[in-house]
């Protein structure tokens, strides 16, 4: 059977917001099966806790925020989409995290480093079966039309790959590889994607600032580029490196829905907005999807069973 999996022990991180550019901590603790990743608010009069599902994200400007019930008033947790990729990634079902601020720290910008906190907890198999939601129709969200089109879809697929493109019409970015496809099956999440840092360009800081988005970001957590180059001094960590990042948001994306997907995602400049889109769309009819689970892990795709060390 292939178990669903939660920590073995709890683990903290400190850092700051790539937004708010507050000061927060996470504590990741071990769940009980079929919990789910839920996030409590700790730093509040009255802790507050926020489940994650797609019907609770309630912002998707340049981050995936959830709110309880999707309420933009109510309290709130900004940028979870990197270590929701990281749980995905390790093929974590069930966590509970404490926060005490309103966003996700972004440390280095990628989720290497939530793989790293992850992993050091050690992860432990549970007396369930692990659940994945397999897509059996096609669904697909597209948005604007000529130069401005993006869309993404979800195929059904034994097992689960995700293809991106992207196009910044920008030399630097022009300049590395715009097509990424990878297999959540093939064991390399940990080497190949993980590492992707978040990226932004000089010409946008102060609109982004004036916003109130960007308030934490430097060259620490973000990949910075000007009309010419990449002004990070250790340049980029992948050749693809700006494709990569955005299959890297898309897996924390999709991980929202509470379960690991069974399908093929391809997407065209794809954002959070359209992938939240996606997931409600696929959910909103059952006809879509169904909930299987492996009893027997030779049923399952390759690569499954062996997702993620289990320790």
């Amino acid at each position: 059977m292939l178990q669903q999996r939660t920590l073995r022990s709890l683990t903290r991180a400190v850092g700051v917001g790539v937004h708010s550019g507050q000061k927060v901590e996470l504590t990741l603790k071990p769940a009980p099966p079929d919990s789910g990743i839920v996030f409590r608010r700790t730093d509040l009069p009255q802790p507050v806790s926020i489940p994650v599902n797609p019907q609770a994200v309630c912002d998707t400007r340049m981050a995936s925020t959830i709110s309880a019930g999707g309420d933009p008033g109510a309290p709130k947790v900004q940028t979870i989409e990197h270590l929701l990729s990281a749980c995905a990634g390790l093929g974590l079902d069930n966590l509970a995290i404490d926060i005490t601020a309103d966003e996700v720290p972004v440390l280095d910008g990628s989720a290497a480093s939530f793989v790293f906190l992850l992993q050091s907890a050690g992860i432990e198999l549970q007396n369930a079966p692990k659940r994945f939601i397999r897509v059996l129709k096609t669904v697909e969200v597209r948005e604007g039309e000529g130069a401005q089109l993006k869309w993404a879809r979800l195929d059904p697929h034994h097992g689960y790959v995700l293809s991106f493109e992207i196009e910044f019409d920008h030399p630097v970015v022009n300049a590395t590889g715009q097509r990424v496809s990878f297999d959540m099956g093939s064991g390399r999440y940990k080497r190949d994607i993980a590492r992707a840092r978040t990226f932004g360009f000089t010409r946008d800081v102060e609109a982004m600032r004036a916003r109130g988005l960007g308030l934490g970001g430097s060259m620490d957590n973000v990949i910075v580029i000007d009309d010419t180059r990449v002004l990070n001094a250790g340049g980029l960590r992948y050749d693809d490196e700006f494709v990569k990042h955005k299959i890297l948001d898309a897996i924390g994306d999709l991980h929202i829905a509470g379960h690991p997907m069974l399908a093929h995602y391809t997407a065209f400049k794809s954002g959070h907005a359209l992938n939240n889109r996606l997931l409600r769309a696929l959910l909103a009819d059952p006809g879509n999807y169904e909930i299987a689970s492996f009893y027997k892990t030779t049923e399952a795709p390759a690569g499954f069973a062996e997702l993620a060390p289990a320790w």
